[in-house]
Parts: structure tokens; sequence; C-alpha cells
């Protein structure tokens, strides 16, 4: 299957959590709508753009299940939770939930506006390793408060590749009246994701990661009572451009000045391109393989798992590394063997994460095993 990617046909690709990669066959349905926006600029930019990113968002919007008009397009989840933290009606005082798990660049824009108002962040710490979705829930909310006015989870986790029990805790918090912030970057593709289900109150995801889709390509779902208080960083021309809605959200935030939407446009094809392929059936057997892969890493390593249970477990795998492990570990698995793996630190130990996708095969895995046992003995 790798030969449908434009991967390095001479590299191990262990790494398709970070960036993704897209199929031949969507990157080409990319160029042709580049190709069509330069052939008529300004037919394209001021008219048929639009029914074209609706045509997007209603099929974004059935395949996670939700209405298309609920949906905005952003580059990337960074700038969809910045836009919500400035939408927020927030006061001083006012405390902001998450766990020690959370992605980085976004407790980052949390900090940044805790420190001009005055928010409060509390990152629960829950139990390392983490074993059964119950236990997880009560130490989370052990850490809700009468000051809490928002939950701000990952239902994916970055640097620890954890499926946290997200509906659990929309539900609990739905009932106490805390607004919910999902921060889905590695589900759409990933993991079954029923927006309409879940009930939180915003959902961002990355279309450009398991859905391979273009780089750039990522979904704000904001409930509609949500709608009214929305606030963009970049204002444009809103209600007065050429943006035909039909809501005042889709006005005030499709227009954001010129730029490129082709990757928008391709979502439609790369959501063929997983029926083309029968994905379950590929993605059951990546899931296998995160499962062979967790145990070779344990075995290996000598190290204990973050997480008692395959229930945690998508398509990747975070293990810790051993305290001796060398500093360049992974410019030296890319330099001497052409493995691409991201290795970094957490909670002040180093980690390795492997994904799994559907061009990877068990020989991927075993190279990296091999390299691992070359340069850690």
């Amino acid at each position: 299957m790798k030969d449908q990617f434009l991967l390095d046909p001479n590299a191990t690709f262990l790494n398709h959590g970070s960036f993704g990669a897209c199929p031949r066959v969507v990157f080409k349905e990319y160029q042709n709508w580049q190709r069509r926006l330069e052939f008529q600029p300004g037919k394209f930019m001021t008219h048929e753009v639009y029914h074209h990113l609706k045509q997007a968002r209603d099929d974004i919007g059935k395949f996670l299940n939700c209405n298309g008009d609920d949906l905005l397009f952003f580059p990337n989840p960074t700038t969809a939770v910045s836009n919500v933290i400035n939408s927020l009606q927030l006061s001083e005082g006012d405390e902001i939930l998450m766990t020690q798990h959370e992605y980085g660049a976004l407790v980052r824009s949390w900090r940044a506006s805790a420190k001009k108002i005055g928010l409060i962040i509390r990152q629960q710490p829950v139990s390392n390793p983490v074993t059964t979705r119950e236990r997880f829930v009560k130490e989370f909310w052990s850490g809700v408060n009468r000051n809490t006015r928002v939950i701000f989870i990952s239902h994916i986790t970055s640097s620890t590749a954890l499926i946290f029990p997200v509906e659990e805790i929309c539900k609990l918090a739905s009932k106490a009246g805390i607004l919910t912030i999902i921060d889905g970057a590695h589900v759409p593709g990933h993991i079954p994701l029923d927006i309409s289900s879940l009930n939180c109150d915003f959902y961002t995801g990355a279309c450009h990661k398991w859905l391979c889709a273009p780089k750039g390509v990522s979904f704000l779902y904001i409930k509609e009572n949500h709608h009214g208080q929305m606030r963009p960083l970049v204002v444009s021309w809103g209600e007065e451009g050429d943006d035909p809605g039909p809501t005042e959200l889709l006005k005030n935030f499709q227009w954001q000045g010129t730029r490129d939407m082709s990757a928008f446009l391709t979502i439609p094809a790369a959501i063929r391109f997983r029926k083309d392929n029968q994905w379950s059936i590929v993605q059951e057997k990546c899931k296998e393989l995160v499962k062979r892969t967790a145990g070779q890493l344990q075995k290996l390593l000598n190290t204990e798992p973050i997480f008692h249970g395959s229930h945690w477990l998508g398509q990747m795998v975070s293990h810790p590394l051993p305290t001796a492990v060398p500093s360049d570990l992974k410019l030296t698995l890319w330099n001497d063997h052409q493995i691409e793996v991201p290795v970094f630190q957490w909670q002040d130990r180093q980690f390795i994460r492997v994904s799994i996708q559907g061009y990877n095969t068990w020989t991927d895995v075993e190279r990296l095993i091999y390299a691992l046992k070359t340069l850690l003995s």
C-alpha cells in the first residue's frame, strides 16, 4: 500500500501521527483544485469556492455525524482552539481544568489567556499508568470545583498516544454546566467519532493526520447555541463580503483574507479514499500491529508501559525509554537507519512514539527494534 502514498520508498516512516501522509489520489485532487483556482481566480474565489466549501463541510459533517453548518475550517487545531479561547466570556478567577497530557502548544495558548485575564489553569494529575476508564474519570473529575468553567481535554493525546474517556467526561460536564472543549487532533479517521452523541460544546480535529488530507486541513465544531458568541481572531469582511453563509458564523469566519482553500476542498476525496480501500479492515490490522509493537518495546526497553489494557490504544503507542538513552537517539535513528520516529520528553522521561498507518508493515517495526537493539546495547 505504500506505493499509494508519496512517501520516500527508502525510509521507514513510523511517524504518521505528527503530520500524516497524503495518498497520491488525494494529493492529485488537491492540485486539481489549485489549477481550477488559478484558471479563473476571481470567479473561483468570489463565487464558486463557497459552494465547494459547503460540500466539504457537509461531507465531513456526515462523516462525524454532525451538521455541516456547525463546522468551520482552520489550518490546524491550534488556530481553532485559539479562536475559541478568544470568544469565551471568562473572568478573573475562573478555572480551566485539563490533564498533564495536553498538547504543549495549546497549554501555552491557555496560559497566555490566563495571564491576560487572570484565569487559573489546573492540570489535574491522573494515575500513571492509566488503568480503567472509571478510575481515570474519577481522578480527573476530582479536580472540578465551584470555579471550574471549562474542561479542555484531549480525545487522543499527542505525546502519550492514549485514548481518553471523553464521552463520560462530557456527560458529567453537561450536567454540571461546565463547557467542554475537546482536542481531537488525532481522532478523525483514527477512531470512530460521533460528535452529536458526544454532546460536547466545541471539538477540533485535524484532517491531515489520520484522515489523510493534505496539510493545513482541520475543523472546529461549535454547538449551535454557541454560534453567537464566536469572535474571529482575524476580522475580515463578514456580512459585507461575498460569503453567502447561510449563518453569521460562516460569514465571520470563512473568509479571512485571500488564502488558498484548496486543501479544505479535498475532504470528500480523502473520505472516498478510505471507502475505496476498505479502511476499516486496514485499521484493524494496524491496531493489531500496534499491540504487537507495544509488547516488543516493553520487552526490549525493559520499562513499564504507561497504560494497562489495549483499550487505551489506537494506531499509536508511546513507550518510556531507559534513563541512559542517548540524547540524539531520534537523529541517529534517521541518519544511521533511515527511520523516522519521534523521541521526546514527557514528565521528565524520554519516550518513543510509534505510529502504524495502512502503509506500514511488521517489517517496519522489526527495523526499528533492530536499530534500537543496536543503539542501546
